[in-house]
């Protein structure tokens, strides 16, 4: 009986604690229940949301807009 009131306030506690609304990219698709702010074009976004319901907006969180520079070095 004990376990039920356990895994409530687990889960609220999860819920209540995560961060949604990153300011990783420029641009958020926003849909009902959730916010993913990881694209750095429109173009991403809007292929995300198409078919969801969801929209695109500019992340008002980001600072500049700037794509961040590549990981990995171009050879050639």
């Amino acid at each position: 009986m004990r376990t039920i009131p356990i895994a409530a306030f687990t889960l609220a506690a999860m819920f209540l604690s995560g961060n949604p609304a990153r300011a990783d990219g420029t641009w958020c698709a926003y849909y009902v229940l959730h916010t993913s702010c990881g694209f750095y074009s429109f173009e991403q976004c809007q292929a995300t949301v198409s078919g969801n319901g969801g929209f695109c907006a500019r992340n008002p969180f980001s600072g500049n807009g700037v794509q961040p520079q590549s990981r990995y070095r171009r050879e050639g």
